[in-house]
C-alpha cells in the first residue's frame, strides 16, 4: 500500500466519471440525422460508474504512462459498452434503463439498433487515433475486437440457455465473454497505451478478467441475499426467472432429499411464484449452503484478481485497481 493514500474505489469512480463527462461529449459533433445523434448519446451522456473506461486510465498511470494519451480509449470503451447495452435492451424487451426510457422505445427499434452501431464504429475511429507506437496499436485492437467478439458469443450463450439449468463451467464461461471480457480490454489496453511490456500487460488482463467474474457473481449474490431497499430488486425476480447462477447450480448438486430438490425445482422459473415460496426457495438454498458459496466465490475471484497486480510499483493507480476489486464484493448495487 502507497503510504498516505486511502481509496475510496466508490468516490474515485465519481470523480473520474465527472473527469471522463467533457471527453464523452466532445467526440459525437452535432450531424445529422438528428434523432440517431440524439440516440447515440443518450446513454454515454447518462454518467453512471463508469468502471470500464476508469480500468483503462489506471491501468495506463499504474504502468507509470501518460494517463492524458488513454483519455480516447476510456472513451471508446465506455462507447463499446453502451453500444452493447442498447442491443442488450431490444433483446430483452426492457423498457427502462437507469431511470430513463430505452432508446428501442423512446425512438424505435431501427434507430436503437443504427445507434448502437454508430457508437461502435465511433469507438474503433477513436483507437484508430490512439498516440501510441504502431506495435501497440495493434495490440489494443487485438485486445478490443477479440472482446467485442467474445461479448456476442456470451450473449448469445445467454440466450440459448435462458431457462435452462447448465453447469457452473459453463455458467463460469458466460458470464466470462458477457461480463469480463470489456473488462480485461480495459486493463490491457491502457496498459498498453501506458507503454507497458506483455508480461504486465497479461497480468492487468487477467486481474481484470478475475475482477469481472467476481462483480458478477457478486451481483448474482445481491439478487438473492441483498437488501430489496438497496438494491432495487426482490429477491424473488430471479427465482421465478429461473436465473442460472453458481449458487443454483451449487443447490441442484447438494440439496440430498429428493422431496426437496423437486420442490425447489418446482419454485424455480414459476413466474407465479408467491413470496412464500421464494422464500422458501431461499430458504433451501441456505441449507444447502449455496448462498455462502456464491459470497465465497465472488471473495475467491476477487482475491486472484489482486494477487495480478504484483506485479506493478506502488502508486494510487494501483491502490484504485485494488480498492475497485475490493469493492466489486462490497457494495450494494
Amino acid at each position: 500500500m502507497v503510504r498516505g493514500i486511502v481509496i475510496d474505489a466508490k468516490e474515485y469512480l465519481i470523480k473520474t466519471s465527472k473527469e471522463l463527462d467533457g471527453p464523452i461529449r466532445q467526440y459525437i459533433g452535432d450531424e445529422e440525422p438528428a434523432n440517431l445523434i440524439a440516440a447515440s448519446r443518450q446513454y454515454p451522456y447518462a454518467g453512471g460508474k463508469r468502471m470500464r473506461p476508469a480500468m483503462v486510465l489506471a491501468a495506463a498511470g499504474a504502468v507509470g504512462g501518460d494517463v492524458s494519451k488513454a483519455v480516447p480509449l476510456a472513451v471508446a470503451v465506455e462507447y463499446i459498452h453502451n453500444f452493447t447495452l442498447i442491443h442488450d435492451d431490444f433483446m430483452d424487451g426492457d423498457e427502462k434503463r437507469r431511470g430513463m426510457t430505452t432508446i428501442h422505445i423512446a425512438y424505435d427499434v431501427p434507430t436503437a439498433i443504427l445507434a448502437g452501431d454508430a457508437l461502435f464504429a465511433k469507438a474503433f475511429q477513436l483507437i484508430a487515433e490512439l498516440d501510441v507506437p504502431d506495435r501497440n496499436m495493434k495490440e489494443v485492437l487485438r485486445y478490443v475486437s477479440q472482446a467485442v467478439w467474445d461479448l456476442a458469443r456470451g450473449q448469445q450463450m445467454d440466450i440459448n440457455n435462458e431457462g435452462k439449468i447448465v453447469s457452473e463451467e459453463a455458467y463460469i464461461e458466460t458470464i466470462r465473454l458477457k461480463t469480463s471480457v470489456l473488462f480485461a480490454a480495459a486493463a490491457a489496453g491502457g496498459a498498453l497505451v501506458g507503454g507497458a511490456g506483455e508480461k504486465i500487460v497479461t497480468a492487468l488482463h487477467e486481474y481484470a478478467m478475475a475482477l469481472g467474474l467476481g462483480f458478477q457473481i457478486f451481483d448474482d449474490y445481491l439478487g438473492i441475499a441483498g437488501d430489496p431497499s438497496k438494491t432495487g430488486k426482490s429477491v424473488g425476480n430471479d427465482i421465478r426467472k429461473g436465473k442460472c447462477t453458481v449458487m443454483v447450480t451449487h443447490a441442484m448438486r447438494n440439496i440430498k432429499d429428493p422431496k426437496v430438490l423437486e420442490e425447489f425445482k418446482g419454485i424455480l422459473g414459476n413466474m407465479k411464484a408467491t413470496e412464500e415460496q421464494t422464500a422458501r426457495a431461499r430458504s433451501i438454498m441456505e441449507s444447502a449452503g449455496s448462498i455462502t458459496y456464491g459470497r465465497q466465490l465472488a471473495q475467491k475471484k476477487v482475491d486472484e484478481a489482486i494477487s495480478k497486480l504484483d506485479v506493478l510499483a506502488p502508486s494510487e493507480y494501483k491502490e484504485f485497481m485494488i480498492a475497485l476489486a475490493r469493492y466489486a464484493i462490497d457494495r450494494e448495487v
